[in-house]
């Protein structure tokens, strides 16, 4: 079985190379994931050409696979024409800065429609928006996009696994869309992660709807509150509501066989995430098995 290499998001505030690469030595992670522009802005940095060539070589030199996280404010479903143009912009930037960077992926909520009047035109949307920039990156060579199923709630248009499909239907199953699973996000949304199996299950039903190979990433949190909360809120690995046997049951899928694993969990600098992924690597099984 291939390993999956296990990281966390990392701070990025003061310089790329100059912020995350220490912190992803201090944390021994073996993959990164920062934010190219504010988490909760429209905002859109043009970046450091001097920091991003240090922390592409850098994150190659390490042999980390760097990742992005898009604005938590993207929203291609939205009712509100301006929030779907500036989600469009800020995927259009972020794929850009991954390509500077040398990320492998930009990860992107699946979005809402918010009004229960929008949802018929809500996926038509996400089409009409997503299409080109898929195409774009495939034919550019860019960063590849991953959707993010949410913890469930505000009208949603992808929080259960079996919700993937009509989101991948609505874009013609492009192969330039792949997935990243959260683990908070899929407990929030109702799915048990906790009973023994319910991992499984969970990852045998992506597997179902979204096919082979379409996993890309992998969000490890677990959550402070109960399943189907719809409430996205993280905890430090095994001492949430998830445990950490459900971890290990995640590594030991083979859908997550060498799918990079990234913690999101709260930290004060990074000790926090240190613990985290030391843990996940215990639970990791041993290469080959």
């Amino acid at each position: 079985m291939l390993l999956s290499r296990i990281g966390s998001h990392t701070k990025s505030s003061g310089g790329l190379a100059r912020a995350a690469l220490p912190y992803a030595d201090a944390a021994a992670s073996e993959v990164v994931q920062v934010y190219v522009s504010n988490s909760r802005g429209w905002a859109l940095p043009p970046g450091d050409p001097a920091q991003d060539a240090l922390f592409r070589d850098g994150c190659g030199e390490r042999g980390l696979p760097a990742y992005i996280h898009a604005s938590l404010l993207v929203n291609l479903g939205s009712p509100t024409e301006l929030t779907v143009q500036r989600s469009v912009q800020t995927l259009e930037h972020a794929l850009l800065r991954g390509a500077a960077i040398g990320a492998t992926a930009v990860v992107f909520h699946a979005g809402s429609s918010v009004d229960p009047a929008h949802d018929d035109k809500a996926l038509h949307q996400v089409r009409e928006a997503l299409l080109p920039l898929l195409d774009r990156a495939v034919a550019e060579g860019l960063p590849r996009l991953l959707v993010e199923p949410s913890a469930g709630g505000g009208r949603s248009l992808a929080s259960k696994m079996s919700d993937l499909a009509p989101y991948l239907a609505a874009v013609e199953g492009h192969p330039g869309l792949g997935v990243c699973f959260d683990t908070c996000h899929a407990w929030a949304a109702g799915h048990d992660l906790a009973t023994p199996g319910g991992m499984t299950a969970t990852l045998d039903e992506l597997v179902a709807t979204v096919g082979p190979g379409r996993l890309q990433l992998v969000h490890a949190n677990d959550s402070k509150d109960g399943c189907g909360s719809t409430r996205d809120r993280h905890e430090t690995i095994g001492r949430g509501r998830i445990g950490a046997a459900a971890f290990a049951e995640l590594l030991a899928h083979p859908a997550v066989a060498g799918v990079p694993v990234v913690v999101e969990t709260p930290t004060e600098g990074h000790a926090g995430h240190a613990a985290d992924i030391a843990l996940l690597k215990d639970l990791r099984p041993p290469a080959g098995s």
